[in-house]
């Protein structure tokens, strides 16, 4: 019999980071930052990395999005959903661990 996938849900009680097999790089030649993860690359713009960046297991998604508040001069609810659908859907992708 085969064990159901429980999905790992984020919250704002969550404390996201990034698992041992990803690792946030900076690369020199495209003067941009990569997220390595085996047999992929990824790219981030600037608003993933800021998220990705406080992805440090000890932070929570409610202070990120209090900090990205902050740094962005925005409302906290209108970044709520954006970032705990971000966060979602690289925890989906097992970029992210809750």
């Amino acid at each position: 019999m085969l064990a159901m996938h429980q999905r790992n849900t984020i919250s704002v009680q969550s404390m996201p980071s990034l698992p041992h097999h990803v690792h946030l790089r900076f690369d020199p030649v495209r003067e941009a930052w990569a997220l390595l993860s085996p047999e992929r690359i990824y790219w981030p713009n600037d608003a993933s990395l800021d998220i990705l960046r406080r992805c440090d297991g000890k932070t929570t998604v409610g202070a990120i999005i209090e900090a990205l508040a902050l740094e962005y001069d925005a409302e906290e609810e209108e970044l709520a959903a954006d970032v705990i659908a971000f966060l979602q859907e690289w925890t989906d992708n097992l970029l992210v661990t809750p």
